[in-house]
């Protein structure tokens, strides 16, 4: 088939790699197309076969650039109409971050071709796996990271899934890789053998997905307030009453719930001008016997820092003492902050560039890494806000056995119709898996939801709407295996399959 391998040379070769990128995206919420990430990756895994290294690297490069210009393309609606930057400048930013994010396959693959010159079982299956993996970490941790499109997010619907409990998503995207490189060792060897290696993982993960690792407990009401405030108008401080006001009035007919809960910064205002109005939610909802839990922010006087926080409230300790206090007591503060959006790097210099770099309130300080979970109606919430759930690890420090909830509250109207807030809520639903606890989402403008401890969707409200989701949720106890060792099966593997294949290899060098 010479005619076939002569595509993989010169600008055939590189379009190819853009492909094989772009296929990737329709796996990803909204589409869910998960198959298509098998096309896309025998693509790379092809033309990777006889590349040199420099080759490679550029292969991989163009691969995730593929991915990613298209797959994120919908962060340009907080720049365009957000941030006041037209849209050919805003898409050479966009091309910009995804050349960077493609910057970690891209010496991926070129190592993986460096040292593992011929496309062997070996290479396949031991060093192109750990080698992904490894550049996802430095994806996820390096500059604030930024974990997004990992491949295992694809397979959210697949028996794949399963491997979640036990490895988080990047286990999930483990299994991937070996899948797919047994069918790719089966089509070029010829061999079906290679083909047990799919169907075992696909098989252990269908066993696994039914499995339930933690117990479900007590059910609580809850009711979701989506507020859909306007992006363009929350923050004028002459909106600040009409938001409390519509606030109150869709939350009026819900008295009865358990928990009432608004999003992410629900109050446009800092709690240190809203402790009158906070007193008597506080007042009304405890003597009704319903918790209520909002976003909203606070500035510390002392230390002259603001904070993105989450509070609970209507709910007494055991000394019959009010668990929430204003500024102190039943509170969350954001960790991980978004780059631009909370906090500007070399603010100094970036900020008089453009209106796009001073967006409101975009001058937020880091809550601590590791903080208590809320109590709200008796039971203990593990609090996440907005980007903060597309880092599991950092979760992780918050959710224990006494976890009954994961709650996160979220404002994704910076981003309009966008395929964002799906991916958003796709991350939203892993976390759910992972840690095997109901997760509850209440947002501004959508994507409100509910998911059980394994994932499974208990109800939403559509976008753009101003309702109530009204869900009974059980909460759940105890830990799945990666809630109680975390990352570190996944690290050993890592290691140990990097030693094997070293140790394995057949030195041989090939011109850069």
């Amino acid at each position: 088939m010479p005619a076939l391998s002569s595509l993989k040379s010169g600008w055939s070769g590189a379009l190819l790699a853009l492909l094989g990128g772009a296929l990737t995206v329709p796996a990803f919420a909204p589409w869910n197309i998960w198959p298509l990430v098998l096309p896309g990756l025998l693509i790379l895994f092809w033309l990777l076969e006889s590349a040199t290294p420099r080759r490679a690297a550029l292969l991989g490069f163009l691969y995730a650039f593929g991915m990613n210009l298209p797959g994120l393309w919908w962060i340009h609606v907080s720049m365009t109409v957000f941030g006041g930057i037209n849209l050919p400048v805003a898409f050479l930013l966009m091309a910009g971050l995804s050349a960077y994010l493609a910057i970690y396959p891209m010496l991926a693959c070129g190592l993986l071709v460096r040292f593992w010159p011929q496309a062997t079982a070996l290479r396949q299956c031991l060093a192109l796996p750990a080698l992904w993996l490894l550049s996802d970490w430095a994806l996820g941790h390096l500059l604030t990271g930024f974990p997004w499109l990992w491949l295992g997010y694809s397979q959210i619907d697949t028996p794949l899934v399963g491997y979640a409990p036990l490895l988080c998503v990047q286990g999930v995207t483990l299994a991937l890789l070996l899948s797919v490189s047994g069918l790719w060792l089966a089509l070029r060897q010829r061999r079906i053998a290679f083909l047990l290696l799919p169907v075992a993982l696909y098989g252990g993960g269908f066993l696994l997905h039914p499995q339930q690792w933690t117990t479900p407990g007590k059910a609580l009401d809850f009711a979701l307030v989506q507020g859909n405030i306007a992006q363009a108008t929350k923050w004028d401080p002459n909106n600040i009453k009409p938001t409390l006001q519509k606030y109150l009035a869709l939350s009026k007919d819900h008295q009865n719930a358990d928990v009432l809960v608004w999003p992410e910064s629900a109050v446009p205002a800092l709690e240190n001008e809203m402790s009158e109005f906070l007193a008597n939610m506080d007042d009304t909802l405890r003597a009704n016997k319903v918790g209520f839990i909002t976003g909203i922010q606070y500035f510390d006087t002392a230390g002259q820092h603001f904070y993105n926080g989450v509070i609970g409230m209507g709910q007494m300790d055991d000394a019959g003492h009010d668990v929430y206090q204003f500024g102190t007591g039943n509170r969350y503060y954001k960790r991980h902050l978004v780059p631009i959006g909370e906090f500007v790097p070399f603010g100094n210099l970036l900020r008089p560039l453009a209106p796009f770099f001073n967006l409101p309130m975009s001058s937020f300080s880091e809550g601590s890494t590791i903080q208590p979970n809320l109590l709200v109606h008796g039971q203990h919430f593990a609090t996440s806000i907005c980007y903060e759930m597309a880092f599991s690890d950092e979760l992780r420090q918050n959710v224990n056995a006494d976890t009954d909830y994961i709650l996160t509250v979220s404002n994704d109207s910076w981003f309009g119709g966008s395929h964002g807030p799906w991916q958003h809520m796709a991350i939203t639903r892993m976390r759910a898996i992972e840690y095997g606890k109901p997760v509850i989402r209440a947002t501004n403008s959508g994507v409100t939801v509910a998911f059980d401890g394994q994932g499974h969707e208990l109800a939403r409200l559509p976008q753009f709407q101003a309702e109530v989701l009204r869900v009974k949720v059980a909460g759940a106890k105890g830990e799945t295996p990666y809630n109680r060792v975390g990352s570190w099966p996944l690290i050993i593997w890592v290691a140990v399959a990097l030693g094997m294949a070293f140790a394995l290899r057949r030195p041989q060098r090939r011109p850069l």
